[in-house]
């Protein structure tokens, strides 16, 4: 299982992460929501290795990962929010650096590159610079990346970003078949209907901190709500959305 314990991120000792705890077990999606600025990058920024925690643990399979770095970054894939590539280097040519530097096996490798650009319907684009690629192109790049090495991890942030009503629906069905086989899935986003089709639990984010760690169905009990929308709505806003929209309509009226 991978197991975050106290987890604490501070700059200027101001917490921009505050003792966040978690455990994924395999077979587990574990949604993670929050608004912008709740927490939810810099978390996964941790986990991967960019950051490093001010305090707290990280643990996988009975491991230290802040002790096993070079180890964990080959048990895990990862989609950032943002899609930094290499957009010089064309769709094959960028998996094909994944691969090397995961000391993938070169025949197998070739043969997994071709298999998911032709399912990820970039077969026709795979020779050309991702320069000329869309986003949610290059956004299937990141997650043939993130497949790649088939590994026990999988870390998404904000994953459907960029992808068409298809593709998504495609990598949804994909995720659930994915817990099937026992994989443990971080998944961040700000698309709650996705997160509570998928998840197993969710934990909310709010400035920080945890305001609530659960399955779907019991976070809409004790809130006595319809939806995670819903749930999401008590727990981090402070103010009422109509209102809002009501004062920019008529700031736009002049």
């Amino acid at each position: 299982m991978l197991e975050a314990r106290k987890l604490t991120k501070r700059y200027a000792a101001i917490p921009v992460v505050q003792n966040v705890s978690f455990t994924i077990h395999p077979g587990e999606i574990l949604g993670y929501l929050g608004p912008n600025g709740s927490g939810k990058s810099t978390t996964v920024k941790m986990i991967t290795g960019l950051i490093e925690p001010s305090e707290g643990e990280l643990w996988f399979r009975g491991e230290s990962v802040l002790k096993n770095r070079l180890w964990f970054s080959k048990q895990f894939g990862y989609v950032p929010e943002e899609p930094h590539l290499y957009t010089h280097l064309t769709g094959r040519e960028y998996l094909q650096l994944v691969g090397r530097l995961r000391s993938m096996e070169k025949s197998a490798l070739e043969r997994k590159i071709d298999s998911l650009l032709d399912l990820f319907g970039l077969a026709d684009f795979r020779d050309t610079q991702m320069s000329f690629y869309s986003k949610g192109m290059r956004q299937k790049v990141l997650l043939s990346a993130a497949l790649l090495h088939d590994p026990p991890v999988l870390i998404l942030d904000e994953p459907f970003s960029g992808l068409d009503v298809t593709a998504a629906l495609v990598f949804r069905t994909l995720l659930q078949a994915l817990a099937a086989e026992g994989k443990m899935i971080l998944y961040s986003s700000h698309v709650l209907e996705v997160v509570e089709k998928v998840c197993s639990e969710v934990l909310i984010l709010h400035r920080g901190c945890v305001v609530a760690h659960d399955s779907v169905a019991r976070l809409r009990d004790l809130r006595s709500s319809a939806s995670l929308e819903d749930v999401f709505s008590q727990l981090v806003m402070h103010e009422d959305a109509s209102a809002v929209a009501s004062q920019m309509i008529a700031v736009m009226r002049g």
